[in-house]
Order: structure tokens, then C-alpha cells, then sequence
């Protein structure tokens, strides 16, 4: 079993709903269990503007799943809740992204993790901190040092 950090993005048909639902559909991938989920953010999206804020979230789960597998199974969660591929950074029902798998570094033409971005991205950082604040990256970076190239302070807590 290997933890593995899922980022949960959506600002599409009630983006609160579609982020609760998926949380509630990991807990049913094979061979995985969910450990903790960070509460829900808003932020503004990235890219095209012309668009509706985001409700992110980042789940923690241990998994014995290989990476292409649980990117499978993600993928399909993103299908049943209609998720469309219109452009690049645009408006989606869900987006899950694999953040962290254990200390892995993967390339490959259907995954890169770290995710390639997640270091530049406040929706993800603080999320990742609220859940697992002692976090240390791959390369053996702690979480704590991105919040200098990466300040959280324009998130929104959307939980009550």
C-alpha cells in the first residue's frame, strides 16, 4: 500500500456537490481506502478567466493500486460525473489529479508525478497543508517552503 495525494478540483453544476460526491466515490476504488480529506476551497481558476471560481479539495489515500490503474479509475469517477475535455484549463464538472504517489517520480505520456504543477498552485498547497502539514516533497522539499513561491493567503475556506 502506498499514500497517494488526489487533488479534487470542479466549477461546474453545483462544484460543492460534485467535490462531496467524489469524496464519497473514492472511498469505493479497489484496494484503496481514503484517509483524510482536506475541507472545501475556493479559488480562481487558471488560464481562461471567462470562467466560474473552482471548489478544490485534496484527498489523502493508501492504495496497492499502480499508478496507470488508480489513473484509470479516477478518470472513470470524472466520467460519471459528465466530465467534458472542451479546452485546455476550462470549466469542468471534476478534475482528479494525482499529486503525490508515495515518493515516486513518474514520467509518462498519461501521468507526471509530482503533478507538474501542484508547486505553483494555492488550491493545491493549502489543502496540503491543512492535511498533512509535515508533508516532504520527492525531491526533499518540505510543503512548508513552497508557501514562499506560493502564498495561500488568497484562498477561501468554503466549509462550515
Amino acid at each position: 500500500m502506498v499514500n497517494v495525494y488526489i487533488g479534487l478540483g470542479s466549477n461546474l453544476d453545483y462544484p460543492k456537490d460534485h467535490i462531496r460526491q467524489a469524496l464519497k466515490d473514492l472511498k469505493e476504488l479497489p484496494q484503496s481506502h481514503v484517509l483524510l480529506a482536506s475541507k472545501l476551497y475556493l479559488s480562481k481558476p487558471i488560464g481562461p478567466q471567462d470562467q466560474d471560481d473552482f471548489i478544490n479539495a485534496v484527498a489523502l489515500i493508501t492504495t496497492a493500486l499502480e499508478p496507470l490503474a488508480l489513473l484509470d479509475e479516477l478518470q472513470a469517477i470524472e466520467q460519471q460525473h459528465q466530465r467534458v475535455r472542451e479546452r485546455h484549463w476550462g470549466p469542468r464538472t471534476l478534475d482528479l489529479d494525482i499529486l503525490l504517489f508515495g515518493n515516486q517520480i513518474i514520467e509518462q505520456p498519461r501521468l507526471s508525478v509530482p503533478h507538474i504543477q501542484m508547486c505553483r498552485r494555492d488550491f493545491v498547497i493549502g489543502p496540503l497543508l491543512e492535511i498533512c502539514p509535515a508533508l516532504i516533497l520527492p525531491n526533499g522539499m518540505p510543503l512548508q517552503h513552497l508557501l514562499q513561491q506560493c502564498p495561500i493567503d488568497g484562498l477561501i475556506c468554503v466549509d462550515a
